[in-house]
Parts: C-alpha cells; structure tokens; sequence
C-alpha cells in the first residue's frame, strides 16, 4: 500500500490504515476508524467505513491510493454517510450487506465470500446483532494471526448497543461465538483503539452479557417479569448520563426480548448459546 501522508493517517497493522473521521460523540466515541487496506507496494486500496460526509475527510481518503474499492460493515449513518461521495471521487464501486448502501454496481455482500483487491485477501462474515446487516472483514494474512475490521459488532472501548429490534441478543451471541473461533487476530474497530486478540475479546463480551442478563433477571424479580423497559433500564442502568440513556434502553429492549423469547432455555447463560 503507498504509505501517503495526509490528516491522521496511522498504521494499524501491517495491511491497513486508518483515519479517524471527525464525528466523536457518546456513541462514535473518538469518530470513526476509516480503514485503508492495501499490499505493502500496492499503488491501489480498499477503503472501509467511509463515516460521515465530510469533504475533508473523504478527499484524504481519496488520496490515500487508488480506490479499487469501498466497503462498509454496517447501515448506520457514521459509517455510511459519505459512501456516494467518495465512489462519486473515486469511481469505486461501494457494497455492504444491505442494498441500499451499494452504489456504482457494487453487489450485497455475502456471508463466506472472499474478495480480492489491492493485493489483499478479505472474508466476509455475517454478524448480526448490533444491526442485522452487520459483517466484519477477516483478513487472514495481516499477520501471524490476521486482523478482523469488526465495525461496531467489537468496540475498541466499551461495549456495543444492540440496534434492538433490528439487533437482537440471540444473533449477536451467535456471532460473538464466530468471531471467538478465529482465534488472537488482531481487532480493528470501527470506534476506538486496536485490540490484540479477538478470541478473548469476543469471549469477555459473552461474560458481560451473561453479567447483564442476570441483572436484569434480578430487576424482574423485584419489579415483575412484566416490568417496562423503562423500569428495567432505571434498575440496571441507574449510572449511564442522558447522552445514552437511548442506548441503555434499546439494551433493556434487546434483552427483555431474549428472556422472554426462552433465551434461557437455548442452553441457560448467554455465554452457552451458539
């Protein structure tokens, strides 16, 4: 990949690069981690996660190589707000798992395919919950354990909103549980820091869940198995500001929907559910 200097641009990994996007906030934490992929000497790039339609922003990216191709993991606004403009820039064509976020002919992505470009080998995986259009990326040769670019189904800090009832528990459990059987691949989020190690990432997301869904087992228990959301929320929940009480609530949702729906009949904790 041709190492070009512009605003932020920082190496994450020996394939990728990124610049972070200027849209931080209670949910975007810092902005978004726009990723550049690309083969060491390979003048052409993969660009994921364009973020917002900032003509700053997206111009760097532009000038990051020679676009071949631009992907995003998910349907949320941060990630896909300038992916016209910068096939528009670029001429690159744009895929995503939902159609409506594909632009130039570029074709829904599919779960299992491998796509090749600039040099670089990429798997895409289908992991819903956060949303149900979610994928990440595995790059299986971006060092001795690969990377995965996991949008926001792994955070580099914090935990992920479940974009109830598009996102529910039960599939996010389930690709939490795929993404642990890739092992110690390197994490590269769409929000925050690079992570070692999604095996064990992905297995201490499991355990604050199970540690979520006893709590709000314990909140039923007291207020009664047909509590509010709202009621749950303000039992479990009491701490978190304003700011994301929104997200704290769609978390209540996601769960009180698992629990009623016999998620604890699919295996007992979360942690079991495959």
């Amino acid at each position: 990949m041709t190492s070009v200097s512009g605003p932020g641009l920082q190496r994450s990994s020996r394939l990728s690069q990124f610049i972070l996007a200027p849209n931080p906030g209670p949910m975007s934490l810092d902005g978004t981690n726009s990723y550049i992929l690309g083969a060491p000497g390979r003048a052409s790039v993969v660009v994921v996660d364009p973020g917002p339609e900032d003509e700053t922003h997206l111009g760097a990216l532009a000038r990051a190589g020679a676009v071949e191709l631009i992907l995003v993991t998910h349907r949320h606004a941060d990630h896909t707000a300038g992916s016209a403009r910068l096939h528009g820039l670029t001429g690159a064509p744009v895929r995503a798992a939902d159609p409506r976020h594909c632009h130039g002919g570029g074709d829904p992505l599919a779960h299992g395919e491998v796509l090749r470009a600039a040099g670089v080998e990429i798997e895409v995986l289908a992991t819903p919950g956060h949303t149900s259009d979610s994928v990440c990326f595995h790059l299986p040769a971006d060092g001795q354990a690969g990377s995965v670019l996991t949008g926001d189904t792994v955070l580099g800090r914090g935990t992920t909103v479940l974009d109830f009832p598009d996102g529910t528990l039960g599939d996010y459990l389930s690709s939490l549980v795929r993404l642990e059987a890739l092992g110690p691949a390197t994490v590269l989020p769409a929000h925050g820091p690079v992570l070692p190690s999604l095996e064990a990432i992905a297995r201490s997301y499991r355990a604050h869940r199970e540690e979520r869904l006893a709590q709000i087992r314990s909140a039923l228990d007291r207020l009664g198995r047909d509590a509010s959301v709202g009621e749950v929320a303000d039992a479990v929940y009491a701490d978190v500001g304003p700011s994301v009480r929104r997200a704290a609530e769609l978390s209540v949702a996601a769960q009180l929907s698992y629990l009623r729906r016999g998620g604890e009949g699919q295996g007992g904790a979360a942690g079991t559910v495959g």
